[in-house]
């Protein structure tokens, strides 16, 4: 398995396309040039084009006699300057890293100050009107519990469920920077960015009522869904001992 950090900026999303370039595309074309053979990749979540990931697992099959340690470096000289292979480790035949995992974290930066920050630009939402930071961080934990997200689910997304638990739903500002934090057993379709667009929409003087907003299941009550390349995958969370990889501790 995989432990990868990308920007996704440049790419549709991770699942391969058709007509647009994708990081599981791009990681294949790499594995190919490596092993001499393409191997199926499984991802840990399908992340929407321009959303970025600070650790995001992958896993394939592979008879290659590369010592496991090697193989980071030797997919790195493979790979664009935006994708970069962290780490990689063996794993039970039976594992999948998305449905094996426990739990995800995302996080939702915002850039408040009226100059932008071209250090930030690419992976935060550049938003210079006034916002009621402290409206912002009381509201954040409304979000937690067990809740039907309905409301909160982009156009597109198919499920069977819209039930979602949030563990942890909390938001801070440091130095211009707001950041909201999410940790979920699972999301749905642009569900963070809408919680995230619900949530600054309610800052800035909309509807403040966050429970009524989710009990109503309706999605002209949440708020726009804000811009992808805000929006980074931050963590995933698997059993102790499942992967090679040292996990911090699982939030609940």
């Amino acid at each position: 398995m995989l432990e990868l950090s990308y920007l996704g900026g440049a790419y549709a999303g991770f699942q391969v396309q058709k007509n647009a370039p994708t990081v599981q595309q791009t990681v294949q074309d790499a594995l190919e040039a490596l092993l001499s053979q393409r191997p199926p990749l499984t991802g840990c979540s399908r992340t929407d084009a321009g959303v970025h990931a600070r650790r995001y697992y992958a896993a394939f099959p592979t008879e290659s006699p590369i010592p496991v340690q090697r193989i980071p470096a030797a997919l790195n000289f493979h790979l664009p300057k935006d994708i970069s292979v962290l780490g990689a480790c063996e794993v039970d035949e039976a594992f999948h890293p998305r449905y094996d995992a426990l739990a995800k974290t995302y996080r939702y930066r915002i850039w408040l100050p009226a100059s932008r920050n071209v250090f930030e630009a690419q992976t935060s939402f550049h938003h210079p009107r006034p916002v009621d930071l402290q409206a912002f961080v009381r509201l954040a934990p409304l979000f937690e519990g067990t809740h039907d997200f309905c409301g909160f689910a982009g156009s597109g997304g198919s499920v069977k469920s819209t039930v979602r638990t949030v563990y942890r739903c909390r938001a801070f500002e440091q130095e211009g920077m707001l950041t909201l934090e999410i940790t979920g057993n699972g999301f749905l379709y642009n569900m963070v960015r809408i919680v995230a667009g619900t949530l600054l929409a309610a800052a800035t003087g909309g509807d403040t009522d966050i429970l009524s907003i989710l009990q109503s299941r309706q999605r002209g009550r949440a708020g726009p869904t804000a811009p992808a390349h805000g929006l980074t995958l931050w963590q995933v969370f698997y059993r102790p001992g499942t992967t090679g990889f040292e996990q911090t501790e699982v939030p609940f």
